[in-house]
């Protein structure tokens, strides 16, 4: 009886790690600043360009979630290292996390998106 409750302890540990691997961690700005100086943290503005254009969190890289393409350029991203996303006001860095995170990768999502943002912000337009 003690070696099954042993095994099944295991198992289910196991199970856990396994499923903490790809997932998604929704922050505000405060701790969204704390995630994206990590070394490795790649940064993603999945709004579309012409608003990533007008202003973006600086070291962004704009990967647009209503990009045909979308699900190519997010497979070029290093599935060891965490993907920070966000766009306007949480919804679509709320879809582009799901399908980040079904593609493998952890995600740190910007609760509220870039308007809930109080760091600097980078312009593309002169």
């Amino acid at each position: 009886m003690k070696t099954k409750l042993f095994l099944m302890t295991i198992a289910i540990s196991l199970m856990t790690a396994c499923t903490n691997k790809n997932e998604i961690k929704t922050v505000d700005a405060k701790q969204f600043k704390v995630e994206i100086e990590k070394p490795d943290v790649q940064l993603i503005d999945v709004r579309a360009n012409d608003l990533y254009s007008e202003g973006h969190i600086p070291g962004a890289v704009n990967i647009a979630l209503e990009s045909p393409d979308f699900l190519s350029q997010i497979e070029m991203l290093d599935k060891n290292n965490t993907v920070a996303v966000y766009c306007r006001g949480g919804r679509q860095s709320k879809e582009a996390a799901e399908k980040l995170k079904a593609a493998g990768f952890k995600v740190v999502e910007l609760e509220g998106g870039i308007l809930k943002w109080d760091g600097e912000v980078t312009s593309n337009v002169k």
